[in-house]
């Protein structure tokens, strides 16, 4: 995990290495200055003349002087250090994400991995520029004062030996208390996003059921479980002040005590070293104390930084073979004797014994009630699955065979539920092409039907879209879709039932359009309605991950019952609505 999160450092290593040096420097400098004082307060006592007083008294501003600008400096280095880390490390996790399959982010809700990318990222970057500044100038700072405290002090500095251990035993307890707690707190954030996300995208449903008030409960208890964890955390964590006090004192009352009376009785220590042993010891404690403030934030760090590796160590499930083919000769597919389940662990197949041969340019629709695994089964063409038995070859060639983007560049797949982007109507529908003309645009939206509605806009082909496409309804959004899947001119076109929100006039205009301008583009339509499919060259009947019939409109009527009873209750329905 360490050495992942280490690598993320790359082109920032320069000012990471420049803040040790630094913070270095300002420990040197912090630690000569009481040795140097303590000298002086002997000298005056000896009766050291004016002037040795204004030398060293310089000498001592200068070194203060360059701890400061030693202090100041590291903390610009470590800002551009810690800053670039972060940045660094949210390119990697997003990178990573881009190469999941559908069975990679199946194990990750969408809430937990924005909340990877941002609170725990904020929190590791947190902890690494506090790494780097107080977690190397303490050590520093520890080592060297209880160096110069027993050059200064001698015996008088065995109270280190009993404050360190003690003080570390406190910390340890601490974070083996706390890091339970903070691991529950982490998890909960994803469950609290999760809440939010839906919120936000479900806005019109919540307000259209009158659901806010549940919705705030639903937040607040979420708010507060998060709260009590947190606080729990707290409680033990704060244990860490009161440690840290009793051991300062302590040092403090050991020192002034023995010391005295050492000085007193005439021991060798006088009223200088007693004054620096108090400075040392100051230091010494407040090294540990900031020691422990760095401890406590990376016990609060590490379940975040575990999470973020959970995500960049995540092996794809679908990865390019060694000699990918690079080309996709046609838009012919072949399911051989296909069974798929979700994952391994699964006990009941999605897909089951699935043999199917289509010809380049043909039209197959697909029906069947909802949870027969229609999609299912076009998911595994452009290999956003990989089948669990048998194989499935496009081109004539076995879909683990190809370039993955080679492959999907040849198959596009309008689903019902497409995502529109912010931005022009012009930027959503190069996402097929970013490099079609302003005539392929136009082309592609005739024969989805979507040039009328957008000639209608003020701004045309340059209107901007919002967030989410809610200026835009469901059925001008999926005729956006489908534009934008024509740009590719794909070997493969599949539309899962992404014409339920169109009329069904307009629905006839794009099939006979795909019809008359792609002959040579395999089309693959998923419908509820038959009047979407009867048209087409072969027509399947999907039941419980099986293809229970497959043949053409008039032959089914006769010979399949469910495609029968499905045709007569939507004609039936239709006739009623007439009358």
């Amino acid at each position: 995990m360490l050495k992942r999160l280490v690598a993320c450092i790359r082109e920032y290593k320069l000012p990471t290495i420049l803040t040790f040096v630094f913070i270095l420097g300002e420990a040197v400098m912090e630690t000569l200055i009481p040795f140097l004082t303590a000298d002086l307060v002997n000298d005056i006592r000896a009766g050291i003349e004016i002037g040795e007083v204004i030398k060293v008294g310089i000498i001592i501003v200068i070194m203060a002087i360059i701890s400061l600008a030693c202090g100041a400096i590291a903390g610009r280095t470590s800002a551009k250090a810690s800053a670039g880390f972060a940045k660094n490390l949210r390119h990697d996790i997003f990178a990573k994400i881009q190469t999941y399959s559908f069975e990679n982010i199946d194990k990750f809700s969408s809430s937990s991995l924005i909340t990877r990318l941002t609170t725990d990222v904020s929190n590791v970057q947190l902890a690494f520029m506090m790494v780097i500044r107080i977690a190397i100038r303490s050590p520093f700072m520890l080592i060297f004062s209880v160096i110069m405290a027993y050059v200064m002090g001698g015996a008088l500095s065995t109270c280190f030996v009993v404050v360190i251990p003690v003080l570390g035993f406190g910390l340890f307890m601490v974070a083996k208390k706390a890091m339970p707690r903070f691991r529950a707190v982490f998890k909960k954030y994803d469950t609290l996003n999760e809440s939010i996300e839906e919120n936000v995208r479900a806005m019109r449903v919540v307000k259209g059921f009158s659901r806010e008030e549940y919705e705030k409960k639903k937040f607040t208890r979420e708010a507060e479980s998060i709260r009590d964890d947190f606080t729990k955390a707290e409680r033990i964590v704060a244990l860490n002040s009161p440690i840290m006090q009793l051991c300062l004192y302590f040092d403090m009352a050991f020192v002034l005590l023995v010391g005295s009376r050492m000085v007193i009785t005439g021991q060798g220590i006088d009223v200088g070293q007693i004054s620096a042993m108090l400075t040392y010891g100051f230091q010494v404690l407040m090294s540990l104390m900031m020691l422990s403030m760095v401890f406590v934030l990376i016990t609060i760090s590490t379940e975040s930084a575990k999470r973020i590796s959970e995500v960049l160590d995540e092996v794809p499930a679908l990865t390019n073979p060694e000699n990918p083919v690079m080309e996709v000769k046609d838009g012919s597919i072949d399911f051989d004797n296909v069974s798929f389940k979700y994952s391994k662990a699964a006990k009941k197949f999605a897909l089951s014994n699935i043999d199917l041969h289509i010809k380049p340019g043909m039209t197959v629709g697909i029906i069947g009630g909802t949870g027969s695994s229609k999609s299912s089964l076009v998911q595994l063409i452009p290999r956003l699955y990989d089948v669990t038995e048998g194989s499935v070859k496009v081109g004539g060639i076995d879909v683990r065979k190809y370039d993955i983007e080679a492959l999907r560049e040849a198959v596009s797949m309008v689903l019902q539920k497409n995502l529109i982007f912010s931005g022009t109507i012009k930027d959503n529908l190069r996402w097929g092409n970013e490099n079609a003309t302003d005539e392929e645009l136009v082309e592609a939206c005739k024969l989805s039907q979507a040039d009328e509605f957008i000639k209608r806009f003020p701004d045309g082909y340059d209107t901007m879209i919002e967030q989410g496409g809610t200026n835009v309804s469901g059925g001008q959004k999926q005729r956006l879709c489908i534009a934008r899947a024509l740009l590719k001119k794909p070997k493969i076109l599949i539309l899962d039932d992404s014409t339920s929100a169109v009329d069904t006039k307009t629905d006839a205009l794009i099939r006979q359009g795909f019809k008359q301008f792609l002959p040579e583009t395999t089309k693959i339509i998923i419908a509820q309605r038959i009047a979407s499919v009867e048209e087409s060259d072969l027509i399947l009947v999907m039941n419980n991950g099986t293809i229970e019939a497959a043949g053409k409109h008039d032959d089914l009527l006769k010979f399949n019952k469910i495609y029968r009873e499905v045709y007569e209750q939507q004609t039936r329905g239709g006739e009623e609505n007439e009358q």
